[in-house]
């Protein structure tokens, strides 16, 4: 089959792999590394649980479905009339798994041996939906358990409890999962409506890392892929005011003691905006309050924070939140004293020398994962799904400065955050 093949190139790190835009629809990333001996596959579809309201052009207006049908779709689709992927992939000594995100949702598999037959299993059962009321209904109960296992647990309740009380609208503050309530109105029709939509291959992404030969990966691609009409695919994330919804939220769990959450909530950004915010912020926060500044260390030596004390920026398609976590003795007193020395920073600046290491380390783990075949597949489809080349971050990892984060530090809002609270009953 014909078709060109571009490729892309980063002149810093010496490296490229080759993006084909199939006449299917699909992007394909492939990625050979010379010298490794493992491959690592991700199909990924630009789908996740805040995709809740859509539109094609077979729609005359946006639909709304109910939240945590992604996440439902993503288990029932290794399913057929048959068997389950896994049972083949089994067969094949294959590590298989498959994940749903806020914002992307990536079935995968990495191996040693039989790549080519492991690709064919993967391209068949992503084409293949097989659903039925009762596999269907089943499914319900086995998510339900799921989303009930997760209300208890502390690390994941003071997260999502946080989310909540930063955003208004944004369906980011729901359960990736769903809630019983919503997963209770998903049927086959709207299984099968999302899948028709999201997993349309325009919609999608193909990557490839590791060890494997490009031309015959690509013949398995054309003789696999279905090609598929764009239907124009549009998803909107809801209009959400600036102001963060509450301050402060609590919960009393089992836990050995209070854990918490804050976020400084941002405007909704660009991919391409938020990709560089990413960097600069993250490198803000390590400089101010990381465990290698002297924050860190007052704060430790007052007891009132300990090793499980991280910062650092979430973010994704929709949103984006500066994020601090961790244990805590006195975590409203704790808030009290960042917020009161990121305002000191603003005029009195961050420590130059710090920043500069910072910069380097950053720079370091960046380069460290192309080194990896997994975290080569992950960045490479993650950062095509986003509009951006997979070099991007170290792109900007190596131009940002010191004033870059004076300038963010100053532009932060620290009054515009929430802190969610998790108490030991």
């Amino acid at each position: 089959m014909s078709y060109q093949r571009e490729i892309i190139k980063s002149s810093k790190i010496g490296e490229q792999y080759i993006k084909v835009k199939h006449p299917s629809g699909c992007t394909i990333c492939l990625y050979p590394m010379e010298g490794f001996s493992s491959t690592y596959v991700l199909f990924g579809t630009n789908y996740g649980s805040v995709d809740t309201t859509f539109k094609t052009d077979e729609d005359e207006d946006f639909v709304t479905v109910p939240e945590g049908i992604a996440h439902y779709l993503e288990h029932k689709l290794f399913e057929n009339d048959e068997c389950d992927a896994f049972e083949l992939y089994a067969k094949t000594g294959a590590n298989a798994n498959a994940f749903t995100s806020f914002d992307k949702t990536a079935y995968l598999f990495s191996c040693s041996q039989k790549f080519e037959e492991n690709l064919e299993i993967l391209l068949n059962f992503v084409q293949e939906p097989y659903f039925t009321d009762e596999t269907v209904q089943k499914e319900q109960g086995i998510i339900g358990q799921e989303i009930m296992m997760y209300r208890d647990d502390p690390g994941w309740r003071v997260f999502f409890n946080c989310l909540q009380a930063v955003y208004h609208n944004n369906p980011v503050r729901i359960d990736i999962a769903g809630t019983v309530e919503s997963i209770a109105k998903i049927d086959k029709e709207l299984l099968y409506r999302c899948y028709n939509t999201f997993y349309n291959l325009n919609n999608t992404v193909l990557s490839i890392a590791g060890n494997f030969d490009v031309d015959k990966t690509l013949e398995i691609c054309d003789r696999l892929l279905k090609s598929t009409p764009d239907h124009k695919l549009e998803k909107i994330i809801p209009e959400e005011p600036y102001e963060v919804k509450e301050k402060t939220v609590k919960m009393k769990l089992s836990c050995s003691q209070p854990m918490f959450n804050i976020m400084y909530k941002f405007p909704q950004m660009t991919q391409k905006e938020a990709a560089r915010a990413y960097i600069v912020y993250n490198n803000m926060f390590e400089t101010c309050l990381g465990k290698t500044s002297s924050f860190y260390t007052e704060m430790y030596e007052q007891g009132l924070i300990d090793g499980s004390f991280g910062v650092g920026v979430f973010y994704g398609r929709g949103f984006f939140v500066g994020n601090i976590d961790g244990d805590s003795k006195n975590p409203e007193l704790l808030l009290g004293k960042i917020n009161a020395e990121l305002k000191r920073l603003k005029t009195e600046l961050p420590n130059r020398e710090e920043y500069e290491n910072i910069k380097k380390r950053t720079y370091g783990e960046l380069l460290s994962g192309y080194g990896s075949v997994e975290t080569v597949a992950n960045t490479v489809m993650s950062a095509e799904m986003a509009g951006l080349s997979a070099f991007e971050l170290i792109d900007i990892a190596s131009g940002i400065t010191y004033e870059d984060i004076v300038e963010a530090l100053r532009a932060l809002d620290v009054d515009n955050c929430s802190i969610s609270i998790v108490e030991p009953i």
